[in-house]
């Protein structure tokens, strides 16, 4: 290709490709067992397959309704009411979408403009600060203090202000691992009351919760479910992640301002898949028995490592667990985590990444949806350091 023959003035001029890329490819080239992204190594339920490939035969080859089809935003309405109690209407609170990435970026576009402020909370999932900037936004950063990473809604009143527009939350915590309680959710409710703010609710791990805890949906809270969009992930929740699957929910108002960039955005989502979710939500174990499944996983990539020198406070939910290496090195954690897939062949995510500012608070990210042959293996290795 020729030169390029004038500037280009970039809107991302500092930014770098993904850690999760980044960590992926280089466990690829290392050859390194990788707990690094968070997807699965086991299959996808052989049924949910056979009802993809029997939609591509009966024809829902073409474009599907802008906003879902009508059958599978009804199955995610009835879940929602079934799971939460709140009453969501298919035909104009729901809508399908390209992945929960998708679902964020378009609410942030639809309603974050020039100056707008963004609350969220640090270590944050690495698509809410990009996707506020480039819509014109600022992001108000608050940390979620280390080890139980809970939230100080003294500093979150603090830091609300008469350009906020937005607050992002995140439960179960991507990376941390936390929930947040009944009483974390009425806090903020009574922070947000009296305010135009809008309220995304990121809850892509709602069925990987462990130890008996429920989880605390926005749609559990009507003052907050009126003002807020709930974000849902079928690609986490099914074990296939590839096929870029998610939904989001929200009152009408909202929703229809929603849709005005959806449409421009991706249109409509993969039709084939919505007919097959649509009957494989119909079971509801399908879902249910998830938080025993990956509980089972979790305690036993534990209990593997119960003896090494790392330190770790068991994982609420997501399927994450950070580790604490503090007593073992003083590098900082993204040359160490690289320098640990090369060198041990053990792939993991360095926690500095979700953080603007890149803190190092000596800790890393595993995930553990893995088959049980990975997860000991892996285990090996960090028993090892």
């Amino acid at each position: 290709m020729p030169e390029l023959k004038f500037p280009v003035a970039s809107k991302f001029p500092n930014t770098e490709t993904s850690i999760f890329a980044v960590m992926s490819k280089l466990s690829h080239e290392e050859k390194a067992i990788n707990l690094s992204q968070g997807y699965p190594d086991f299959a996808t339920s052989s049924e949910l397959i056979g009802l993809v490939n029997q939609a591509m035969e009966q024809g829902f080859n073409q474009y599907a309704p802008m906003p879902g089809i009508y059958s599978l935003r009804e199955m995610i309405s009835e879940k929602l009411h079934f799971m939460y109690g709140t009453e969501y209407q298919p035909e104009t609170e729901i809508t399908v979408t390209a992945g929960a990435t998708q679902a964020i970026y378009t609410i942030i576009t639809a309603f974050v403009g020039q100056e707008d402020e963004v609350i969220i909370f640090s270590p944050a999932y690495d698509c809410y600060a990009p996707s506020i900037r480039i819509n014109g936004g600022k992001t108000i950063e608050i940390e979620l203090k280390s080890p139980d990473y809970g939230v100080d809604w003294k500093e979150v009143k603090a830091a609300i202000s008469r350009k906020t527009k937005m607050i992002i939350i995140n439960t179960p915590h991507n990376p941390t691992g936390t929930v947040l309680s009944s009483d974390d959710m009425l806090m903020l409710e009574n922070l947000v009351k009296d305010s135009n703010i809008i309220i995304l609710s990121d809850e892509v791990y709602e069925h990987l919760i462990y130890d008996g805890r429920e989880h605390q949906s926005i749609a559990r809270f009507p003052d907050l479910s009126k003002r807020s969009f709930l974000v849902a992930s079928f690609g986490k929740t099914f074990h296939n992640t590839g096929w870029k699957m998610g939904y989001c929910a929200g009152p009408a108002e909202l929703m229809k301002e929603f849709r005005k960039v959806h449409q421009y955005n991706v249109f409509s989502v993969n039709h084939p898949v919505q007919k097959a979710l649509s009957i494989y939500l119909k079971n509801k174990n399908n879902y249910l028995s998830l938080p025993s499944f990956f509980q089972r996983k979790r305690d036993l990539f534990l209990d593997a490592i119960k003896d090494s020198k790392f330190s770790f406070t068991p994982s609420s939910g997501t399927y994450f667990q950070l580790l604490n290496y503090a007593e073992i090195s003083d590098e900082y954690d993204l040359e160490l985590a690289k320098k640990w897939t090369r060198e041990l062949k053990l792939a993991s995510i360095p926690i500095s990444v979700f953080y603007e500012n890149k803190i190092d608070r000596k800790a890393l990210r595993f995930c553990f949806a893995k088959s049980d042959e990975t997860l000991l293996k892996g285990a090996e290795i960090l028993n090892s350091i």
